[in-house]
């Protein structure tokens, strides 16, 4: 009775953990072009929503308390590694200066491979970037677009800032942790310095100016969002955006810094799902 009722344990256990392993995200590998996109698809709710990271940023670095806080009745929610960031490798990110019209390029064609013809974009920081030029170039596939830590320029002083953080050996061992685990010290500072030096190359060559001149284009309604304290992103732009782009609604954490989602994802969460509701 006892090897009997062990056998049953042990059977039960090994089916739960299947019903389990069901449960957990997966993600996976799509071919766009010459990329290998890594994406991670979740919920299977009527609002489909894609969300872009920041700056060498990954799915799971950037996203984890959305892909565990989002309602996954209402939602369909894409998260990806642009090219070259994260699991997206082969081949290593290319931090020219059309990176950023790449990236959008590339999750528009993600959206096609996957089916979803109209969508709502989520971006941060550097992904607010390729969410706006997106948007911009497909008025007819996107709803509606939240953006944070957003800017589509480069102010001279944040650039100086940028300087000052180049050099990622001074970094505290916590903040740089997360993309070390990622790609490893050597990877990881390479890429920090080509982004800082991508950074100085637009104040040099471009007056600052990432993508200015497609704001007038974005049709859909904007959720901005921003961290009142946030030391990378001056005010100024949050006010540059609500004039240049129309249909826009904004709302401030005064407190907040430039990982306002992951402070205050509770809220935050709270806040973007009741805009892409309604």
């Amino acid at each position: 009775m006892l090897v009997t009722r062990i056998i049953r344990t042990t059977d039960v256990m090994q089916e739960c953990k299947a019903f389990l392993s069901t449960l957990v995200p997966k993600e996976e590998i799509i071919k766009i072009g010459s990329y290998n996109i890594n994406c991670l698809k979740i919920g299977h709710g009527r609002k489909h929503v894609l969300c872009t990271q920041g700056a060498l940023g990954s799915i799971w670095t950037d996203f984890i308390y959305q892909i565990n806080g989002f309602d996954k009745d209402k939602f369909t929610i894409v998260f990806w590694d642009q090219p070259g960031f994260g699991k997206s490798r082969p081949p290593d990110r290319d931090f020219s200066k059309k990176l950023y019209n790449n990236d959008a390029k590339v999750s528009y064609q993600l959206m096609k491979e996957l089916n979803i013809p109209r969508y709502s974009l989520l971006g941060w920081s550097n992904g607010s970037v390729t969410c706006m030029i997106h948007a911009a170039n497909h008025p007819d596939k996107v709803e509606k677009l939240v953006i944070w830590g957003a800017n589509s320029f480069v102010l001279p002083k944040e650039v100086i800032h940028y300087k000052e953080m180049k050099d990622v050996s001074l970094w505290s061992k916590k903040m740089k942790k997360p993309m070390v685990d990622l790609y490893g010290e050597e990877l990881f500072a390479r890429y920090w310095a080509q982004w800082v030096d991508s950074m100085i190359e637009l104040v040099k060559d471009r007056n600052g100016d990432i993508c200015s001149n497609i704001l007038p284009k974005i049709t859909c309604p904007t959720f901005i969002l921003y961290g009142e304290q946030d030391p990378l992103v001056d005010r100024m732009h949050l006010t540059y955006l609500q004039t240049h782009i129309k249909n826009t609604k904004t709302y401030l954490y005064p407190g907040g810094k430039h990982n306002i989602h992951i402070r205050y994802h509770e809220d935050f969460n709270r806040r973007v799902q009741e805009f892409l509701l309604t």
